[in-house]
């Protein structure tokens, strides 16, 4: 086949109508923010744009945001489609219980490690074993083959690492010998409605199971976009409070040369 042959289409723009991923939400983000700093938008501007991009799910939907402005051109939406499955958006519980088997029925480290994380299917049963290893559980971007799971971790001279997302409701039933099983904090308040239940056992033997709860990398980029604005917004007051300060000394050196004359 000669190089005539191959399809004009590869090397073109993202359809309008595919799904945009988080990185390329970001993108976009950053793009407006260097436009806020050079004066190109003012601060309704970009909170209004930036509301739009996080609550974006298309290409379509985020081009229009960057269209007049200098980097929308290519910088803003890359061409290459990726096929990674995306971080589960924000939305009801009921959807992240999906039933089925679950894509994982277990994890095994030893002298060595595992990790579930990202996107995966939690089964009814999980069964973890280490010894003298680590493993990682990682339930904040998770679907639930079940309203209740259980996770099972033998820990022997290791530990595994259980992450919950806030909302779900946590039992620990687990025995330490020589070792222990930490309880999460409770300081998100009561189980969201409709939320999964996990229960954690097993054993641990000079090793331990620690629990912990975090938010999901979408929430960490939104609560740290959430941070700039605000110093954004801090910083655009000091401007505006300097400028009404400057305009009041103008206007009062004003009067007194009046005055004179």
């Amino acid at each position: 086949m000669t190089d005539d042959a191959v399809p004009e289409h590869r090397a073109a723009a993202p359809a309008p109508d595919l799904r945009a991923s988080d990185a390329d939400r970001e993108r976009v983000a950053e793009v407006l923010r260097d436009a806020l700093a050079e004066g190109r938008l003012d601060m309704e501007e970009f909170e209004e744009r930036l509301e739009a991009v996080y609550k974006a799910r298309t290409y379509g939907e985020l081009k229009p945001l960057t269209r007049d402005l200098p980097a929308a051109g290519g910088a803003a939406l890359p061409a290459p489609v990726s096929f990674t499955k995306a971080p589960v958006e924000n939305g009801s519980w009921a959807s992240r219980i999906v039933g089925g088997e679950g894509s994982s029925a277990g994890g095994i480290a030893i002298l060595s490690g595992f990790e579930r994380k990202g996107r995966w299917t939690v089964p009814k049963r999980f069964n973890s074993f280490a010894f003298m290893g680590g493993g990682e559980i990682d339930l904040r971007e998770a679907n639930f083959a079940d309203r209740e799971v259980e996770i099972n971790c033998v820990a022997i001279m290791g530990g595994v690492q259980v992450i919950v997302p806030p909302g779900v409701e946590v039992v620990v039933r687990g025995i330490g010998v020589m070792g222990g099983f930490e309880h999460p904090r409770d300081d998100d308040g009561p189980p969201e409605p409709g939320a999964p239940r996990v229960i954690i056992g097993g054993f641990a033997f000079w090793g331990g199971v620690g629990v912990e709860r975090k938010v999901t990398r979408a929430e960490q980029k939104r609560l740290k976009e959430q941070r700039r604005q605000e110093r954004l917004e801090r910083r655009q007051e000091r401007h505006e409070l300097h400028r009404a300060r400057y305009e009041s000394r103008r206007e009062r050196r004003e009067e007194r040369r009046d005055r004179r004359h």
